[in-house]
Parts: structure tokens; C-alpha cells; sequence
């Protein structure tokens, strides 16, 4: 990774975070996406799934929840991203008007 500093003492290697904050945090908020979206769909396949084994049907259920986990997902993923976003332009406005 360019601009990062690997510190090596007795064997063991340290990430020097202090540099490389941003990286980390941006790194954080995609993986909090990723599972957010992984996590609601899946739930709600299992839900559909499990209505459909009850009622009989073909995948009805299963399809309609897949739709519904997807729109939610998406949803609170979208309201993660804004407040990362706000959160950046709270601490900007703050750096500059201490300057």
C-alpha cells in the first residue's frame, strides 16, 4: 500500500492506523454495506421460504421476500451512506472554522 507504514518489531507486524485512518474507515463503511445487504436478503429468503414450505407453494413467497430483502437493504444501506456523508461534512465545517 503506498503513503502506509508497516513497523516491524520482535516478528509481528503493525498497521500504523494513525496514517492511514480515512483507508480504514472508508474500508469499514463497504464491508458494513456489504453485509447489511447480504444479511437482509438472506433473511428474508428465509422467510419466504419457510411461508412457502408452509402453504405449498412454488417459490411465491420466496420470490416476493428476495424483492422486499433487496428494497430494504437498499434502503438502509442508502441511510448508512448519508450519515458517513454527513458525519465528513460535519467534521470538515468544524476543521475549517477552527482555522
Amino acid at each position: 500500500m503506498p503513503g502506509s507504514k508497516i513497523i516491524k518489531e520482535t516478528g509481528s507486524i503493525i498497521f500504523d492506523y494513525k496514517k492511514n485512518r480515512a483507508w480504514t474507515e472508508n474500508l469499514s463503511v463497504v464491508m458494513q454495506l456489504g453485509l447489511t445487504m447480504v444479511g437482509s436478503i438472506l433473511f428474508c429468503f428465509f422467510i419466504g421460504w419457510t411461508i412457502d414450505k408452509w402453504a405449498g407453494t412454488r417459490g411465491v413467497f420466496t420470490t416476493i421476500s428476495i424483492i422486499l430483502g433487496v428494497i430494504g437493504g437498499a434502503n438502509v444501506s442508502y441511510r448508512q451512506i448519508l450519515e458517513v456523508i454527513e458525519e465528513k461534512e460535519e467534521d470538515t465545517s468544524s476543521q475549517n472554522g477552527a482555522d
